[in-house]
């Protein structure tokens, strides 16, 4: 009867244990003291935008269907803001309207036609290349970031390609120094 009571006494304790291991998983942000990842520096404290104080409309039927993902109308807009202060329009931010200006750009973009699905076949070959070049098993299994090895050969050497285009006598503007990161 005794060896019984320390067997089970020996599950109890096993179980507590694997139990409070458990309450360490730091993956969902339990058990977190700091933010961000080991490897971020924090939050980023200019996306946090507070909101205007809510109001109650004169007229509740004059108020537009909720849409998932619309604006709320407390929203603050600072990229709004911003094009206001100096001096552009806000409302062409929303507007998907060609403007005049923008007529001789979208006709050199265009010159050799579109293809109205470029979005959904983009989708479909990147779904495809990261399917191929993804991350490796132990990559996954300890969240190792692969995303700028994977797509190193498609990323454009600005340093590089403004070198070259100089050599070849093409004007272009001039480049930030080189940082030591």
């Amino acid at each position: 009867m005794m060896a019984f009571k320390k067997s089970g006494l020996k599950w109890v304790g096993a179980l507590a244990l694997v139990t409070a291991v458990a309450g360490c998983d730091t993956s969902k942000g339990i058990g977190r003291f700091f933010a961000g990842s080991a490897t971020e520096a924090g939050p980023d404290e200019f996306g946090i935008v507070p909101n205007k104080p809510l109001t109650l409309p004169d007229d509740l039927a004059s108020l537009p269907e909720p849409q998932p993902g619309a604006r709320n109308r407390t929203d603050l807009l600072p990229e709004h803001d911003a094009v206001a202060a100096l001096g552009g329009q806000p409302s062409r931010l929303d507007s998907t309207v060609v403007g005049s200006g923008e007529g001789p750009l979208l006709a050199a973009a265009t010159r050799n036609g579109t293809a109205p699905e470029i979005r959904e076949v983009l989708a479909k070959e990147d779904a495809q290349f990261r399917e191929e070049n993804g991350p490796l098993f132990l990559q996954r299994l300890f969240k190792v970031d692969t995303y700028l090895q994977d797509y190193e050969d498609q990323t454009l050497k600005a340093r590089q390609t403004n070198e070259l285009l100089r050599r070849s006598n093409i004007k272009t503007p001039t480049v930030s120094p080189q940082s030591d990161r």
